[in-house]
């Protein structure tokens, strides 16, 4: 029988990129946006998972496209070398584009509480260091309201008072390099977080 690699240290083991290039902070999937498109950025720990779980579940209703990156850190354009030292302050997350008249910004939100853990801080699963804390980096006043909404909502209903996700305005993104995108589905049978699944929680409202 061949040997099986625990998957936690599947991603340990797997080399860092040599490369350091990014695209700058505007990339093409911000730049170009669809008439009416709304970006959603958040932080759930490794973001191979969350942009698999991301993609499989809204990718019939409203999604456009969903990439992996870093984001609420001090440097410019971070390697994921960088990131993962701990170094740079960059969150691991993932950045979606979704059209708000087929699923709203809370849809998205209410999803996101119920795909990871966000009560343990700086830690998802094994994996830990402040590049897998729990975040929402929203991108005006209108999603800043909704995300603290959100957030109070969860953590009183869902989650026992225990929620320490942060709630910061988004600053600079930083795609990650091109290998890390959609990994999930270039490496099948590649880590995936086991804190990454869908709880079965009653409705909020």
């Amino acid at each position: 029988m061949a040997f099986n690699m625990p998957t936690f240290l599947q991603r340990l083991a797997r080399p860092f990129t040599s490369t350091t290039m990014h695209l700058s902070p505007t990339s093409s999937m911000q730049a170009a946006l669809p008439v009416g498109a709304q970006k959603c950025t958040i932080a759930a720990g490794c973001f191979w998972g969350v942009e698999h779980m991301f993609r499989k579940e809204f990718k019939s209703r409203g999604l456009y496209d969903a990439r992996v990156g870093y984001i609420g850190g001090d440097t410019t354009s971070p390697s994921y070398r960088a990131v993962c030292s701990g170094s740079t302050g960059h969150a691991e997350a993932l950045q979606v584009v979704f059209d708000p008249e087929k699923v709203s910004y809370r849809e998205l939100l209410e999803y996101f509480y119920r795909m990871h853990d966000p009560t343990t801080s700086n830690r998802q699963g094994p994996d830990t260091g402040s590049q897998y804390r729990s975040g929402i980096f929203w991108h005006d006043k209108e999603q800043e309201e909704i995300a603290k909404d959100v957030t109070q909502k969860v953590n009183e209903k869902w989650w026992k008072g225990k929620v320490v996700t942060e709630v910061l305005e988004a600053g600079e993104w930083w795609d990650a390099e091109d290998y890390h995108q959609k990994y999930l589905d270039n490496n099948p049978g590649g880590y995936e977080c086991p804190s990454h699944f869908l709880r079965n929680f009653p409705p909020l409202n």
